[in-house]
This record gives structure tokens, C-alpha cells and sequence, in this order.
């Protein structure tokens, strides 16, 4: 009789939270954490367009770290204190009705903690907003009835925008530290976002070499005076890699600073995670009904990867990397096998930046994230070896560690970039 009540408890624990619903989808806002500053611009528009009323958080600073922390043990990772600070401070600031309000999350699967976030949300959100259902996007199976509802065409849309995402992050890192007046870089990136949203209502995204000749015209018309610039390349883990809330505005302050940001393509961390399970199959005999699907999905998505490089090497602009090649770098530093976190993708970025000329490096670990400081910090002496330039830094995110400390870090790292550029140009010479 205990036993049965025992387990009648754990039953209850686990399905007493608000569900997402289908009618929920014409009711309810849906709120994100600002996590993909250069992608969200266009996801969001595919969601909204698919009846979702989306809207992205942009609110920021010590008062949403502080909130993420009343709710969330400081032992957990830096990322899940970031998300659900800004959701509860978004919930507080009574811009949003709770009872027509929802949150959502992506969510990668494998060892890593966003497959653990949503326990986290809704722990927090049960202290002050109960009534708030939160959703999940993954692909893994997680969260099965309680998330979108994504379709073969709304699944192409989004891998659509992302590869536009990435194209239009490239071009714009490319221009603006160039630019001969300031702004035009960013009058360009209006410029794209806009027309690749009108493909996406047209439906005319699929004329994929089309839109992406329209975003390497509109930035190579950018009037610029290409002088050398410091190259730094952003690597990480996927959160603090982009987020500028999570990073504490890193793109914006090696602008600043006269540098070039250099940050690799979320298709990236999308191929990494389809190879993945293709990997699974052929290391660990893990094979089942979705492998055909995810060795199709990555075909696919590898053939358009190759012709966005193909018509980018056409122009000025430096190609995002080709994925396989990716891989063999990987295979130089640690086994594909190394799959927790971002695990090979952080040194596989870090050699494939090397090799292209971005030798000087951020390294963006967030506190309680132990894969990631293995795969990233763990690889620096052996990426070093092979890369005799290499200049890495790894810098930590956490809620103690101010932005002025990071960036006097970032800063020393610089001081050595520079002197490494004056003495290969003297060598040169």
C-alpha cells in the first residue's frame, strides 16, 4: 500500500505543471530568452508566420542575474540562471499577462543541461507564476505533447533561416569593422533581415542561391577600406557563445576594440548534433528507427552548407567552414566520441579557425558547465602544439565575475595578438 502511494506521489510531481495546448497558440505569447542575437530575427518571423506569437527578451543586467539566482541553486550552470532570470524578470515587470503567457526553451538532448532546464523552469515559475506552461524545441523526443508542433515544411523553414542567420552574421562581421561610414553595415543587415522575411512570407525562401546572392551583394556594396584588423574568433559553449547577455556583449566589445569578430555558424552546432546520433550507430551499436532520418537530414543539410561556401568563395568574403572539414580537425585534437556539452566542436572550431588565419581565440565557458571546460580549456595545450601562433584564452561567465575583469582578460589577450601581428608583418618584410 506505501509503495503504491509512494508512487502515486511521484506521478503527481511530475505531471502536475500547465501544458501548452493547441488552442494556447492564438491565446498565448510566447517568450524567449535571447539567446541567438543574429538568427532569432528570422526564426522568430518562420514561428510567427506558423500562427506563433513569439516575442524574444531583450531585458538584461544585474537585476535578471540576481532573479535567475533566487531561484536557482549557484551551483547550476550559468546559462539556466541567465534564462530563467530573464523570464521571471520579464514576468515581474507586468508587461505580460501570466495567464496568457508561456516560455520556451530549446532543448539538445544527450548529457548535457539544457535536457535539464525544464525541471529548473518550472520549479521557478511555480513560486510566483504557476499558471505559466513552458515548451520545448528539440528534436531528441523530450518533453513529448507539451511542445511545438513542427512539420517537415516547418522544419525546413527554420533550417532555411538558419543558414541565412549564419550568412548574414558572416557578412556583417566582415564589414563592420571596414566600414568607411559608420552604420552602413548595419542599414545592410536591416536590409537583408527584411528581404529574407518577405521570401519566407512569399514562400520564396527556397530559392536558396537567389537570397543568398541578395546578402553577399547587399554587404559587398558596404564602401569599406580593408586595412588589417586583429582577427578573434568566439568559441564555446552554444549559450555564452552567442547570447549577449550570457557573454556580456563580447562582439560588440572586440568591435570596440578594433578587432574583427570571427563566430562560427550555428549550423555547426546543428550538424554536430545530427552527426551525433549518426556517430552513436557507429561507435556504440546505437541504431533505431530515426538513424535513416538523421543521415538523410544530414546530407541535406551538409549540400546546402556547400553551396553557401561555394558562393561565398565568389566574393570578398571569408566562407563559413565546411563541417567535414570540421571534423577531421576534430580528429586531430579528441575522438568524435566526446560528445557531452559541445565536447570535439569547441577544438574542432578552434583548429579550423586557426588554419584560416583567426589564431587569436576566446574560449566562452559558463560556470557549472564541466564538458565544456574539458573539450575547450582541456584542448589549449595540444591545439597549441599544433598551432604554434595560437593565442587562446579561455574566460569564465558566472554570476560573481564582473565584465570588467573578463574584459582585462580578453584585453592581455589582445596585447599579445598585436605583437604577434607586428612580428609576422615584419617578417614579411
Amino acid at each position: 500500500m506505501k509503495e503504491q502511494e509512494q508512487k502515486k506521489k511521484v506521478v503527481d510531481f511530475t505531471d502536475n505543471f500547465p501544458k501548452f495546448t493547441p488552442e494556447m497558440k492564438v491565446t498565448h505569447t510566447i517568450l524567449i530568452p535571447d539567446m541567438l542575437p543574429w538568427h532569432f530575427d528570422l526564426l522568430v518571423h518562420v514561428m510567427r508566420l506558423h500562427g506563433y506569437k513569439v516575442e524574444v527578451l531583450k531585458n538584461e543586467g544585474r537585476a535578471v542575474i540576481d532573479e535567475g539566482l533566487k531561484h536557482v541553486h549557484n551551483d547550476a550552470c550559468y546559462p539556466a540562471l541567465c534564462v530563467i532570470g530573464q523570464y521571471l524578470d520579464a514576468l515581474k515587470s507586468g508587461k505580460y499577462d501570466p495567464k496568457h503567457t508561456a516560455v520556451m526553451i530549446t532543448q539538445s538532448g544527450g548529457g548535457c543541461r539544457a535536457s535539464n532546464y525544464i525541471p529548473l523552469i518550472r520549479k521557478a515559475l511555480k513560486a510566483e507564476f504557476p499558471e505559466v506552461p513552458v515548451l520545448s524545441l528539440n528534436f531528441a523526443g523530450l518533453e513529448k505533447g507539451n511542445g511545438l508542433e513542427l512539420t517537415l515544411g516547418f522544419l525546413l523553414e527554420l533550417a532555411y533561416a538558419i543558414f541565412y542567420g549564419d550568412l548574414i552574421m558572416s557578412c556583417f562581421n566582415q564589414t563592420k569593422p571596414y566600414e568607411n561610414a559608420a552604420g552602413d553595415a548595419a542599414k545592410a543587415r536591416e536590409k537583408c533581415v527584411a528581404y529574407i522575411r518577405s521570401t519566407f512570407s512569399k514562400k520564396t525562401y527556397s530559392r536558396y542561391a537567389r537570397n543568398v546572392k541578395y546578402i553577399l551583394n547587399a554587404f559587398g556594396s558596404v564602401p569599406v577600406t580593408l586595412t588589417p584588423k586583429v582577427k578573434v574568433g568566439i568559441v564555446g559553449e552554444i549559450y555564452v557563445k552567442y547570447s549577449p547577455l550570457g557573454n556580456s556583449h563580447l562582439e560588440d566589445f572586440l568591435l570596440s576594440e578594433g578587432c574583427e569578430p570571427v563566430v562560427p555558424a550555428l549550423m555547426d552546432f546543428i550538424l554536430y548534433c545530427v552527426i551525433n546520433n549518426l556517430n552513436d550507430a557507429k561507435f556504440y551499436g546505437r541504431r533505431n528507427i530515426t538513424t535513416p532520418v538523421f543521415r538523410i537530414a544530414y546530407k541535406w543539410l551538409l549540400a546546402k552548407q556547400r553551396k553557401l561556401i561555394r558562393l561565398m568563395k565568389a566574393t570578398r568574403f571569408e566562407p563559413v567552414h565546411d563541417f567535414e572539414h570540421l571534423r577531421r580537425c576534430a580528429d586531430l585534437v579528441m575522438n568524435q566520441g566526446v560528445k557531452m556539452g559541445e565536447g570535439w566542436l569547441i577544438p574542432a572550431e578552434m583548429a579550423a579557425l586557426a588554419e584560416t588565419g583567426t589564431e587569436n581565440i576566446v574560449c566562452a565557458q559558463p560556470f557549472g558547465c564541466l564538458p565544456n571546460h574539458i573539450a575547450g580549456k582541456g584542448a589549449v595545450r595540444t591545439l597549441k602544439k599544433l598551432y604554434e601562433h595560437e593565442n587562446i584564452v579561455p574566460v569564465d561567465y558566472d554570476p560573481s565575475a564582473t565584465r570588467v575583469n573578463q574584459e582585462n582578460r580578453i584585453k592581455l589577450m589582445l596585447a599579445t595578438a598585436r605583437e604577434n601581428y607586428g612580428r609576422i608583418k615584419n617578417q614579411e618584410k
